[in-house]
Order: structure tokens, then C-alpha cells, then sequence
């Protein structure tokens, strides 16, 4: 009886294994053992029966296997996109505000504009105003350089020596020679040549570095050192060289000089470097939104001068006024990248740098002459040339920016 109980079970077995082919790794496993007895009937069946029950809840192990699979990979892949998605949106927030700078010639001709159409829109930023926001553009600087920068440029002494000749001594001979040629050539009253002349003898603008960082930013710190050397020594050399050519000697306030570079460059870039080296995250979290800051400040601190004066800029002088100051400055950016390239024609960097220069030469404190020129001279006219170069210096300094940037591309 026993016998044929196993015979059936073998049969079964048989069919069982026709039926349900596998070539997976458990039907491996050895169905009968070595020593086949009358006592391993039951052990067989219970072989087979655990056999044959890890066969079917394996196949539905891997069906539930890999349908949790492709609904576990559909939703992790959905929450990628969604994450690759809101990256990218972030990514392109933030190049979109580092990229306002690409903005900053339209803005300064339509902040010109507007200065002329509506002179009131601008009027309120008076020179109060002034200082804080050079010094917020100066704070930018800061934030996107490091100390390293200041100790490289201090390691380049010729050029810092050659943006001193360009402002102390190239500028003044311009100065002096359009001096002359307003009075004898265009026959203007003797005192607008003395503006030119004064507008000639007063220090480096802060304008000029933050024009350098828009073009060459590894080349602001040079620049900063050469505007803030220049300005220190303004104390001096101003009233010396308005003596030789102006013939009257200009006390220049030396507290207020001391004071100037303290606030308007000193501190701000300060802060700047000592945020970048105690708060970096800090710092690269607000260095996307100073671009765009940075191109408002500038269109007020070109309308605002512009507003203020437009009186002088519409006297009947105005226009040739206009001419000379253009061909002034226009004089100026030129010496400055032509010098400097006959002087540093084996330098690295010498386009950056016959740029840098440029700047530093073209661009000067005119709102520093238009002091000195309503301080101490009685006739008005003085004040007319310093007033107009306040505005051509800016658009003829940024025009340069979106020439030499684009150039650069």
C-alpha cells in the first residue's frame, strides 16, 4: 500500500514539474534525498509541499516586488523633477539678478533722460545721498573680493604709480590745455576755463572702481587702491596744482578728506571682506540681490547730478560747455589706455589693465570740484564745467563698461 502511495506521489511530481518549469535557483534544491525509505514518505511530502508553496510565494513576492517598484520609481522620479524643476528656477532667479548689470547702460541713459524731462524725479537725492551710496557700491566691491585681492594689487607698485601720473598729471595738462583753448578758441568768459581747469585738478572717483569691477573684477582692488592714494594725497596736491594753473591757491578740507575715505571706501569695503570671512553664507546669500541695487544706485548718482544742475547745463553756455567737457574726458579715457599700454606692453593682463587705468584717468571726484568752485569762487560761471562733467563723466564711464563687456564676450 505504501508502495504504490509513493509511486502516485512520484507521478505527481512528474506532472508537477512539466507543468511549472523553472530554471530559478530553487529548483536546484535536491527534491529527493540520497537514501529514498519507507520513512521518507511523509518527509517527501512535506518537502514538496514547502517546495512547491516557496515556488508560488516567491512568484508573488516579485510581482508585488516589482510593481512596488515601478510605483515607488514613478514617484521618486516625479519628486526629481519636481526638485530638478525648482533648482532650475532657482538657478535662473539668481542669474537673473547677477545679470542686471547687463542693464546698467540703458538705465544711465534712461535715468539721463528722465534727469532732463522731469528734473524732479531726481532732485530729492542731493549730496547727502551721495556719499551713502557710493559707499553701498563700494560695500558690493567688498563682497565679492578677499584680502588676497588687496595684498596682489599692492604687489604691483608701477601701476599704481602710473594711475597717480594719469590722475595728478596727465589730467591736469588736458585740463589746462582746454582750459586755454574754452577761452581763446570758443571766446567763453575766463571762469569757465577755470572750471575745466579746477575740474582737472581734484582727485579719482569712486565711480571708476566699481566701473573696473563691472568690466575687470579682479582689478577692482587695484583700482580702489589707486583712487583712495590719489584722494589722500588730494589734500596736498589740489590746492598746489590749482595754484600753478588757476593762479588761486584752494584750501582743501583736510578732516573732510580723512573722512571721506573713511566712509565712502574704507568702511564698506571693510565690512564687506569681514562678511565674506566670518559670514560666507550670509554673504552668498545677498550677493545676488546687490547687482541689481547696485545698477539703481548708479542711475541716481548719474540723474541726481544731472537734476540738480540742469540750470547750468541749459545756460547759454551750456552747449559748447558740453563740447569741451566731452572732449575733456573723451581725451582723458584714451591717454589713459594708450600710455598705459606703451608702458606695460608685456604685462599679463594688460587690456584689463589698460582698461583699469583708463578709468582712473577719465573719471574724477567732480563733485569734490564743485565744491571747491561754490566755496570759493565768486562768480558762478566756475561751477558750470565741474557740474556738466559730473554727468559726462558717468555716461561716457559707463558707456565704456557696456563697450569693453561687450567685447569681452
Amino acid at each position: 500500500m505504501n508502495l504504490n502511495l509513493n509511486m502516485l506521489q512520484l507521478r505527481c511530481l512528474h506532472l508537477n514539474a512539466k507543468t511549472f518549469p523553472s530554471k530559478s535557483p530553487i529548483d536546484s534544491i535536491p527534491l529527493f534525498p540520497r537514501n529514498l525509505s519507507r520513512s521518507t514518505s511523509l518527509g517527501f511530502s512535506v518537502r514538496f509541499d514547502s517546495i512547491s508553496g516557496l515556488k508560488f510565494r516567491s512568484s508573488r513576492h516579485l510581482v508585488i516586488k516589482s510593481l512596488s517598484e515601478k510605483f515607488s520609481g514613478s514617484f521618486d522620479q516625479d519628486s526629481d523633477q519636481n526638485y530638478v524643476t525648482e533648482h532650475n528656477k532657482e538657478n535662473y532667479l539668481v542669474y537673473t539678478l547677477k545679470q542686471s548689470n547687463t542693464l546698467l547702460p540703458h538705465v544711465v541713459i534712461a535715468s539721463t533722460v528722465l534727469a532732463l524731462v522731469f528734473p524732479p524725479s531726481f532732485t530729492w537725492f542731493t549730496s547727502r545721498y551721495y556719499a551713502p551710496a557710493l559707499g553701498f557700491l563700494m560695500f558690493a566691491v567688498g563682497v565679492n573680493s578677499s584680502e588676497k585681492d588687496f595684498l596682489e594689487a599692492f604687489k604691483r607698485p608701477a601701476a599704481i604709480l602710473a594711475g597717480y601720473i594719469g590722475q595728478f598729471v596727465v589730467k591736469p595738462i588736458l585740463g589746462y590745455i582746454f582750459g586755454i583753448i574754452s577761452v581763446t578758441v570758443f571766446g567763453l568768459p575766463t571762469a569757465i576755463g577755470a572750471g575745466i581747469m579746477l575740474v582737472s585738478c581734484v582727485s579719482g572717483a569712486q565711480l571708476s572702481n566699481y566701473a573696473t569691477f563691472l568690466t575687470d573684477p579682479q582689478l577692482a582692488p587695484l583700482s580702489i587702491v589707486m583712487t583712495s592714494l590719489s584722494t589722500a594725497t588730494a589734500v596736498v596736491v589740489t590746492p598746489l596744482l590749482s595754484l600753478l594753473l588757476i593762479g588761486k591757491r584752494l584750501p582743501v578740507d583736510v578732516k573732510g578728506m580723512v573722512s571721506s575715505i573713511l566712509q565712502i571706501v574704507v568702511a564698506p569695503i571693510a565690512g564687506g571682506l569681514l562678511l565674506n570671512r566670518f559670514f560666507p553664507s550670509f554673504s552668498n546669500a545677498i550677493r545676488p540681490f546687490l547687482p541689481p541695487l547696485s545698477v539703481l544706485v548708479t542711475a541716481f548718482c548719474v540723474g541726481a547730478p544731472l537734476a540738480i544742475n540742469i540750470e547750468s547745463v541749459m545756460s547759454p553756455f551750456g552747449v559748447a560747455i558740453l563740447l569741451l567737457i566731452i572732449a575733456f574726458h573723451l581725451s582723458a579715457f584714451v591717454a589713459g589706455y594708450v600710455l598705459t599700454g606703451f608702458t606695460f606692453p608685456n604685462a599679463h593682463d594688460v587690456q584689463a589693465l589698460q582698461r583699469t587705468l583708463s578709468f582712473e584717468t577719465g573719471m574724477q571726484s567732480s563733485l569734490l570740484a564743485l565744491a571747491l568752485a561754490n566755496r570759493f569762487f565768486q562768480d558762478p560761471l566756475v561751477s558750470v564745467p565741474p557740474a556738466i562733467s559730473t554727468v559726462i563723466m558717468s555716461l561716457m564711464g559707463f558707456s565704456l563698461v557696456m563697450l569693453w563687456a561687450k567685447k569681452k564676450e
